[in-house]
């Protein structure tokens, strides 16, 4: 058996005697995804983030084009390159799925690690000026929960994440063709349906994330 060092929710380091396990972290299939951002309030509401900003989410949604959306979060990469770029090295990794574990006292907010990441997985918290990357919510990313249109999911390498990204690419000019030939004609009764059915989905989402906060901050002041 091997210690090693995981996040809790608070952010402190706790120390774990396990062996060591796979790489895990969230990846997005970009043919579901609507860009509705439900994935970041989720994310900075269960952080404890005194207000909802997307630049406070440890999961960014990225919108190019109406039909083309993704999200972006850490991938646990072997070798990071965020790590080895830290001047202060603020940032290690965990042996338990390659999360990364950042030492706020040491962090100066220098975006050297933001600079060196290649899949924009780490950024700078706008309020304490600090480096925040996903940690998986201790194994129950709240983002994967939170997606109205099942677009997030684990994986355990970069090829299983690249692969979902490059079918949408692929299939992008179809859809491009498609929204063309519908806006065309006009034909805005299934557009509306199926924007109803998604805001209700979003609705149903928002309703659940908002009392799971609540319920959090009643059991945080009874303590």
């Amino acid at each position: 058996m091997m210690h090693s060092d995981t996040l809790s929710p608070t952010g402190s380091v706790t120390l774990m005697s396990t062996k060591t396990l796979p790489r895990k972290f969230v990846a997005v299939d970009p043919s579901k995804c609507i860009g509705c951002g439900i994935c970041e309030y989720a994310c900075t509401t269960e952080k404890g983030e005194a207000t909802w900003n997307p630049v406070r989410s440890r999961i960014r949604v990225v919108r190019m084009a109406p039909v083309f959306n993704f999200a972006l979060t850490c991938r646990g990469c072997v070798d990071a390159r965020c790590v080895k770029a830290c001047p202060e090295r603020a940032i290690t990794q965990s042996e338990v799925n390659s999360l990364l574990i950042i030492d706020d006292k040491k962090c100066k907010g220098c975006d050297w690690c933001v600079q060196a990441c290649p899949h924009g997985g780490i950024a700078i918290n706008a309020e304490t000026g600090k480096a925040i990357a996903c940690n998986l919510c201790e194994g129950d990313p709240k983002c994967i929960q939170a997606c109205p249109e099942e677009a997030l999911d684990i994986v355990e390498s970069d090829e299983a994440a690249d692969k979902h990204f490059n079918q949408a690419l692929g299939n992008l000019p179809e859809q491009t063709d498609k929204l063309t030939a519908t806006v065309k004609k006009k034909d805005w009764k299934p557009l509306i349906a199926a924007a109803e059915q998604r805001s209700e989905r979003i609705a149903d989402k928002l309703d659940a994330i908002n009392k799971r906060a609540a319920a959090k901050k009643a059991a945080n002041q009874e303590q």
